[in-house]
């Protein structure tokens, strides 16, 4: 199969199967990506993964348009950004049509709430997994408690945290003090 479409069905099933933003398809991503297409690294995967987080716009569309890219330039990035949002536009469209007789189901509410549980479960298996890859050292182990408090506790916006941690990191690794 040509690897363009290759690229379009890979991203539609992510984008198709996972609930709950860019946090929650990792583990999938990582699956199709790396493990089963062997496209990217585990690394490439957390890097795409780290500037898309940094990048305006939807975290899981944009590592699709990185890793598109990466495989076949521009053609390749388009495709696989399809590839993401296809299934969204197809359910939303969907859904849209029948929004009325959904909405007050009490079916519907109960499987948005196991939904809620489930990508929870995703999310805590996926900074657990990134944490034991990245927080390698004391000082690393600080740079997350400190970020993770300044989130929780202030109103320092989260992408402020990022981009002072990334260039705290930088500084740390030219001084020889942090180890990639």
């Amino acid at each position: 199969m040509n690897e363009l479409l290759q690229l379009y069905f890979a991203f539609f099933r992510i984008g198709g199967l996972t609930f709950g933003g860019g946090l929650t398809m990792l583990p999938m991503l990582k699956y199709e990506l790396v493990e089963k297409k062997n496209w990217v690294t585990e690394d490439d995967l957390l890097n795409y993964y780290a500037v898309g987080q940094c990048t305006p716009g939807i975290i899981a569309v944009n590592v699709s348009t990185f890793v598109g890219y990466k495989r076949k330039g521009i053609p390749g990035a388009i495709i696989s950004t399809l590839g993401m949002i296809s299934p969204s536009l197809i359910i939303v469209s969907i859904l849209a049509m029948f929004v009325q007789q959904f909405i007050e189901n009490p079916y519907v509410a109960h499987a948005v709430g196991g939904i809620k549980v489930v990508v929870c479960a995703l999310m805590l298996n996926t900074v657990i997994t990134m944490g034991k890859k990245n927080m390698v050292s004391k000082i690393t182990i600080v740079m997350a408690l400190i970020g993770f408090a300044l989130a929780m506790f202030t109103p320092i916006p989260t992408v402020l945290l990022v981009i002072f941690a990334g260039i705290i990191g930088i500084v740390l690794y030219k001084m020889g003090r942090l180890k990639v």
